[in-house]
């Protein structure tokens, strides 16, 4: 794979996270519709940058460092990668109206433990942290997967803390 081809797939997965904003911001509005509420958004901004920096880093690590595709390697990492979006496109289809990139609440509705929810708590999470390492290594960029690794992990701590409370408190 050629860095401009790898500029492509990170291209294409940018444009994946446009998509899911623009589902988020629906589904905020239909959420805020029906008295939900939002929890935890605190941490939201950072969260967006991090992710942000994520997708510049990659390509900006690979064309500045001139990293080559680590064969076997990158291959492997590009199948994480995509099995990390079916994974992410489960959870929302799993979840239709209720999953959003913030975590928003309405009340009266339950957890969601279809799909992907009755085997983990958080797999939208799961395909999370496999992208945040596979799509960097997809072309040897090592030094952003380790970087966004090390900021994501103390994030999704307090994110998952945040969603568990909000969880909690819905059912109370």
């Amino acid at each position: 794979m050629t860095q401009a081809w790898y500029a492509v797939l990170v291209g294409l997965v940018a444009a994946e996270r446009l998509a899911e904003l623009v589902i988020a911001q629906r589904n905020l509005a239909w959420s805020l519709a029906r008295g939900g509420w939002e929890a935890g958004s605190a941490h939201y901004p950072f969260m967006v940058g991090l992710h942000t920096a994520l997708l510049v880093g990659c390509v900006t690590e690979v064309w500045v460092a001139d990293r080559a595709f680590p064969g076997v390697l990158g291959w492997t990492m590009l199948a994480l990668v995509v099995a990390s979006q079916a994974l992410r496109w489960w959870c929302i289809r799993v979840l239709g109206h209720q999953w959003n990139t913030r975590i928003v609440r309405v009340p009266g509705l339950p957890p969601v433990t279809a799909g992907p929810y009755r085997v983990v708590a958080h797999p939208n999470y799961v395909a999370v942290v496999v992208e945040g390492f596979a799509l960097p290594l997809v072309h040897g960029a090592w030094l952003t997967a380790a970087i966004f690794t090390a900021l994501n992990t103390p994030l999704l701590t307090v994110r998952i803390r945040a969603e568990d409370e909000a969880l909690r408190s819905a059912r109370a």
